[in-house]
């Protein structure tokens, strides 16, 4: 082949590596990378610990009421205290805030594992328990989320969240496996203390980073300071179209309360076939995750959140159509791709749309949106399904989802035509690349 019929020919290396996950924000940034070790270690012991919660209360008291009352009890403290962890997250040094949340988190769910050394723990307890770590979370949660536009480069921030939602699903993957094994061998208590020590060994590697203090001056932790980044987030339209999208597409499109259903009656199935509708979204966001190496080359980060949501509803619209289990499967696959596609882009958009000393406080609404979304979603399916049928619920969800997408889309303009420029007008790339050029460059 003569070098004029190869010029017009992409190397194939190059579309190698725009297609797997770009690990750049690792190599480039120690910081980073600790903040990435430490979230890898944590999070495999906190989906143990998500698996080993309901399973115990379900052996101790036979009542599936019981179980939900275990989730509400996690629900309430994470909703309430995410807005003023976010406050917190602003106010203090970041890397000191982690530290203490996750040493915390350790002992409280050491608690948790000398509960099942009792023959008869009172339940109560195990409520209480679970209820401090969900609000501990929600200190945690926006520390970690906020510190990382400090620690990379803007524009390899898509490819830093595509790695943090790669460590999500392969926790929500492989977490709850390992859990079940070790659960059925080694007990519920051992369960717990691997959770513990997975909380000290990221105490160990986060105690590494440099610190991370507020970059300016700061409101006081409390309800002024959580109003303030209440009203700066009215002013900013590109972050509003963000948590309306997401809100949009989890609450037309969830499908996890039909799940049973669909999977008994319109396929014909049974549990395993339950299992395998659950795991099919997560295992589409990894294969997302893990083939997103071309998210640093895309411009229009606003315009892609649009495109992915609209991607879901579909997606979701066909599942409810679908009465072949692989149709099913690949559908709700594809879902879950277009699902991690958004969240990568949500999350650029709103760190660097956001200056540094707010980020926590947004980062906590956004945690507040992505929690509290879903459970909207499944009563909304739950109901309408009641009504009409499970296959109606997902389609017309689904439908709505993305025809509701594509009207945000033209109306909120903000949204659509957001670039990193909109970043250099927002002021927030004097946090990002100034703050991130020099931790790199001490490292």
């Amino acid at each position: 082949m003569t070098a004029t019929e190869n010029r017009g020919r992409p190397d194939r290396g190059s579309v190698r590596r725009r297609l797997v996950i770009d690990i750049t924000p690792l190599r480039e940034s120690p910081d980073y990378r600790r903040l990435w070790t430490g979230h890898a270690i944590a999070i495999l012991g906190t989906q143990m610990t998500r698996v080993a919660v309901p399973y115990q209360v379900y052996v101790l008291t036979d009542s599936t009421l019981m179980v939900g009352l275990a989730s509400l009890a996690q629900l309430l403290p994470l909703m309430a205290c995410s807005l003023f962890g976010g406050s917190v997250a602003d106010a203090v040094d970041r890397r000191k805030l982690l530290l203490v949340t996750e040493g915390l988190l350790a002992a409280v769910v050491g608690g948790l594992a000398l509960l099942a050394l009792l023959d008869r723990p009172p339940i109560w307890a195990i409520f209480v328990l679970v209820a401090i770590t969900a609000g501990l979370s929600a200190l945690d949660s926006p520390a970690r989320s906020a510190s990382v536009a400090g620690l990379v480069r803007r524009q390899i921030l898509p490819s830093a969240f595509a790695l943090n939602q790669t460590l999500t699903q392969v926790g929500a993957i492989v977490g709850p496996a390992i859990a079940g094994v070790i659960i059925a061998t080694l007990g519920l208590s051992m369960t717990y203390g691997l959770n513990v020590l997975s909380f000290a060994l990221s105490v160990a590697v986060l105690s590494r980073m440099r610190p991370m203090p507020p970059a300016h001056a700061v409101t006081r932790p409390g309800l002024q300071s959580v109003i303030e980044g209440l009203r700066y987030l009215r002013s900013k339209r590109a972050v509003m179209g963000c948590f309306l999208a997401d809100l949009n597409a989890m609450f037309f499109g969830m499908p996890r309360a039909l799940f049973p259903a669909i999977a008994l009656d319109q396929l014909g199935g049974d549990a395993v076939t339950v299992g395998l509708l659950h795991a099919a979204p997560g295992a589409g966001a990894l294969i997302g995750a893990l083939t997103s190496g071309w998210v640093s080359s895309v411009t229009r980060q606003g315009r892609a959140v649009i495109i992915s949501i609209i991607v879901w509803g579909l997606a979701i619209a066909g599942f409810g159509l679908s009465h072949w289990l692989p149709l099913t499967i690949a559908l709700l696959m594809v879902a879950g791709v277009a699902d991690v596609v958004s969240a990568v882009f949500r999350q650029t958009v709103l760190q660097l749309s956001v200056p540094d000393h707010l980020r926590g406080r947004l980062s906590a609404v956004h945690i507040g949106v992505v929690t509290g979304g879903p459970l909207l979603g499944d009563a909304r399916a739950g109901v309408t399904a009641s009504v009409t049928s499970p296959a109606f619920a997902m389609v017309s969800g689904g439908l709505a989802s993305a025809v509701i997408m594509a009207f945000l889309g033209w109306r909120l303009t903000a949204l659509r035509r957001w670039t990193l420029a909109d970043a250099d007008a927002a002021g927030a790339d004097a946090d990002v690349g100034a703050d991130a050029g020099r931790r790199v460059g001490r490292a």
